[in-house]
């Protein structure tokens, strides 16, 4: 059932509704008021310490009217919400748009299309600087956000008082940040750049997770690599942290250990698949 928490005056003197969205039942209220909307911030709020992937806990959408916060965790079909997010003729607000691409992405299989990044286009004005949201909005607005939820339990139920608060209050100000940010972007002639930075930062988040950290590894050999994606698709299946198998630092002497015991590249994906050969080996050696 749609529950409005309250009416949010901004500092821009604007009034938003803010609406809690935990039912199913409420999905036609949502599309009825953002699918002709050209223009919509979104904020996700997850929980990403002893999994895989990210958890998705609430969705949040702000227009110029009203902040809708989606309890994913409540709410069991979403599949609506990708038609909406994954149109061209919406450009969507983010401040850290890789984050939230990756957690739409890995929850919903939504894969984010146009978007803006608040982050990114603050650093191309800036010269570089990369500033957080509470950061941002106290600079353009004078405005003092309350980030004391930030580690919260997000996961729990029913979502208390202050988190709604907070959630809805990461939304509210991209808008506005994007009206400023733009002008400025336009008047240094650096529209271009930022919005080809974002793209790229865009494709990183709807990217599978082990690419971008299997890229970090050009200096390692085939065989370490082999051991990274052993590691990867292991803790995919598992679904925890690929740290909790071995840490990053032990790939080098993992791989050195393989090769004493006369293991080397061409028999790996054998002892691979029998993954309890390499585990012992592991954890003989933690």
């Amino acid at each position: 059932m749609i529950k409005i928490l309250k009416s949010f005056i901004s500092y821009f003197g604007k009034k938003k509704e803010i609406f809690l969205i935990n039912s199913d039942k409420d999905k036609d209220f949502v599309i009825s008021l953002i699918e002709n909307q050209d223009l919509i911030a979104i904020d996700t709020e997850f929980e990403w310490r002893k999994t895989y992937f990210p958890i998705l806990s609430l969705i949040q959408i702000a227009t110029k009217k009203y902040i809708f916060l989606i309890d994913c965790v409540e709410c069991k079909n979403l599949e609506w919400l990708k038609k909406i997010l994954e149109s061209h003729k919406k450009l969507i607000v983010f401040h850290s748009v890789r984050s939230d691409a990756t957690v739409l992405n890995t929850n919903l299989k939504i894969k984010v299309k146009n978007a803006y990044d608040v982050q990114i286009a603050e650093k191309k004005i800036n010269g570089g600087e990369i500033l957080n949201y509470g950061n941002l909005v106290k600079n353009y607005f004078s405005i003092n956000l309350d980030k004391s939820e930030t580690n919260s339990n997000w996961l729990k139920r029913p979502l208390n008082e202050k988190q709604l608060s907070y959630a809805a209050n990461d939304v509210n100000y991209l808008l506005e940040l994007y009206q400023k940010q733009i002008k400025i972007l336009k008047k240094q002639n650096i529209k271009n750049d930022a919005f080809l930075e974002i793209k790229k930062e865009v494709q990183l988040g709807n990217q599978e997770l082990y690419i971008s950290r299997l890229k970090k590894l050009k200096k390692y050999s085939k065989f370490e690599k082999k051991l990274f994606m052993w590691r990867e698709n292991f803790a995919k299946k598992q679904n925890i942290p690929p740290t909790q198998i071995f840490k990053n630092n032990l790939l080098k002497t993992l791989a050195k250990e393989l090769n004493k015991k006369d293991f080397n590249e061409k028999n790996l994906n054998k002892i691979l698949k029998d993954s309890f050969i390499l585990r012992k080996l592991i954890e003989d050696m933690t």
